[in-house]
């Protein structure tokens, strides 16, 4: 065989796998995945600094359908956006650190208000028998002023609404001093478990009685008009000492000056503060 009639077999090998279609592919993939990472981070960042962010998406993942947005497309609870109508669910509101401040000073000056009230009790000779039986407290509610019944009746007398001349006195005394703040007022009555001996008559018709028998001397001494919200009797239902239902210090008047200024321009002048801006009203919560 000639050198010309040689058959030449060429083989050509081919690109094994998907190397031939794709070629750098993968790498636009790995660089849109690390790219979608970097942001899931930066999102986790900011959702860790910033609370009400944080709320807002909690919210949109247990009920995404009952999240509203505005014209801007920003999702409802950020940036100061109204919060959810949903009634199912209640979500506190964040406050702002001047809001914060502004509730600092209210229970401060409730405070000082209270060590003062301490001081012109003491300050009177006639009152000093009181002393131990008034007890001024600040609580979660505001600040609460108790008078505290003994076995023999120090403020009324016994199973009667008639109060005694000191304690008329006494009842004088807080009135000046609650009326100089902007805060409302309210009024408890209450018994302990022994019942009433008259006829036609309880428990509950007394602890009314006292109570407003209080709200009487508190206006005429100096608590300003409409200062006082409400006026409440409870007989034995709310004891100081539950475990002695017939104990004495469960027969007691209460004068709360409760957190949450009432807001009027008359009542903060008193108190010597500008009166804060005026918002929407909402339903009072209980007392």
């Amino acid at each position: 065989m000639s050198e010309s009639d040689k058959i030449v077999i060429r083989k050509v090998k081919k690109r094994g796998g998907h190397e031939g279609h794709h070629g750098g592919a993968w790498k636009v993939a790995y660089a849109d995945f690390v790219t979608a990472m970097m942001a899931l981070f930066i999102v986790l960042w900011i959702i860790a600094h910033n609370a009400t962010i944080r709320e807002s998406v909690a919210l949109y993942f247990r009920d995404p359908g009952a999240v509203h947005k505005t014209a801007s497309g920003v999702m409802n609870g950020v940036s100061g956006i109204r919060p959810f109508t949903d009634t199912k669910m209640h979500v506190p509101p964040v406050q702002s650190d001047s809001a914060v401040e502004e509730k600092k000073r209210e229970a401060e000056a409730l405070r000082e208000a209270g060590e003062r009230l301490k001081e012109a009790i003491a300050a009177i000779p006639d009152l000093a028998r009181f002393k131990d039986q008034i007890q001024i407290t600040l609580t979660k509610e505001g600040l609460r002023i108790e008078l505290i019944e003994q076995s023999e009746g120090l403020f009324f007398d016994i199973g009667s609404a008639r109060l005694k001349p000191d304690a008329v006195t006494l009842l004088r005394l807080i009135a000046s001093r609650i009326g100089q703040v902007p805060n409302e007022v309210v009024i408890e009555g209450h018994t302990d478990s022994r019942p009433y001996a008259g006829a036609g008559y309880n428990n509950w018709d007394l602890s009314t009685d006292r109570a407003n028998a209080a709200r009487r001397v508190l206006e005429e001494g100096g608590v300003r008009d409409r200062q006082i919200t409400s006026v409440n009797g409870y007989a034995d239902r709310r004891l100081k000492n539950p475990a002695k239902p017939y104990d004495y210090s469960n027969r007691r008047v209460t004068i709360l000056v409760a957190f949450g200024a009432a807001g009027g321009e008359e009542a903060h002048a008193a108190a010597g503060t500008p009166p804060p801006p005026r918002r929407p009203e909402k339903p009072l919560g209980k007392s």
